[in-house]
């Protein structure tokens, strides 16, 4: 194993172990649940605009499940404070990957993503943004309400 991936395996694991982001957000302006019936993740994510109605201000999920995801997560509430709604919504996938910073298997790339997928879900019921196209396969492979 190579020293960085041993550094971003302990990133992951201290995500893992004290998230970011964790909790509950009463009175969300936004908000969705996710989740991946392969391995039993589950997700909800939440959010609160600021005062332009756009930016994110604050962004918090609570769930459960692998490592993997809730580290990502945990890791994506981070990269997506103070984006406007259209920015996340925009978002690659490979941003987020590119975070996690390790290789993941197919499977684990569903688990590592069901938060920005989820998230993206919470934008669009609450704001009318656009799905990516790229989604729409893992859509059909993930719980997404």
């Amino acid at each position: 194993m190579s020293e960085f991936d041993q550094m971003y395996r302990e990133v992951i694991l201290d995500h893992y172990k004290n998230p970011r982001g964790h909790g509950l957000l009463e009175g969300a302006d936004a908000e969705a649940e996710g989740q991946n019936p392969l391995c039993g993740d589950e997700v909800s994510i939440y959010v609160a605009f600021g005062e332009d109605g756009e930016t994110i201000d604050e962004v918090k999920f609570s769930g459960r499940g692998c490592a993997i995801s809730q580290a990502a997560t945990s890791m994506l509430t981070e990269l997506v404070q103070g984006r406007t709604a259209t920015e996340v919504a925009g978002l690659s996938r490979d941003e987020l990957l590119d975070e996690i910073g390790i290789p993941l298997t197919p499977v684990r790339l569903k688990c590592a993503l069901l938060g920005l997928s989820t998230l993206k879900l919470a934008l669009h019921k609450a704001k009318g943004t656009s799905l990516p196209q790229e989604w729409a396969g893992m859509a059909d492979d993930l719980d997404l309400k």
